[in-house]
């Protein structure tokens, strides 16, 4: 496979409450990661993401918040979620450049529409990608 033939490849992200998978179509899944971010307050940057941030959990000095910007499959913070998403797709690129036209996602059967859009926003902003 050539490096145009994987740019028109899909990708399917389950951004979950507990964990996130990440799923490329010629690949299977490439990404298993706990849905956990740790951030010093009033910081923009995380210390730590997933499987590091998991390990902080309990153990986080008071400087230090460690949280799930997921909750019942909906975002509940939205920059947080961003920087999270962001961090796995830079992982899942391996530093390349490429982006993935086409993106499934899925969201919970439950979400209202405010939801549904929060979740496409977070994932379009993180993979510069289209929705299909």
């Amino acid at each position: 496979m050539g490096p145009f033939n994987r740019l028109s490849q899909g990708i399917g992200i389950d951004l979950g409450t507990a964990n996130t998978l990440i799923y490329l179509a010629d690949q299977g899944i490439v990404l298993q990661e706990p849905s956990v971010v740790a951030m010093e307050h009033n910081k923009t940057v995380p210390l730590a993401i997933g499987t590091e941030a998991e390990a902080m959990w309990s153990r986080n000095p008071a400087n230090i918040q460690v949280s799930r910007p997921l909750s019942d499959g909906v975002v509940v913070a939205f920059d947080i979620a961003q920087l999270m998403l962001k961090h796995f797709m830079q992982q899942v690129h391996k530093g390349h450049n490429s982006s993935y036209p086409r993106v499934v996602i899925c969201c919970p059967v439950g979400a209202t529409s405010v939801e549904r859009r929060a979740l496409a926003d977070v994932a379009a902003q993180s993979a510069r990608a289209k929705f299909i």
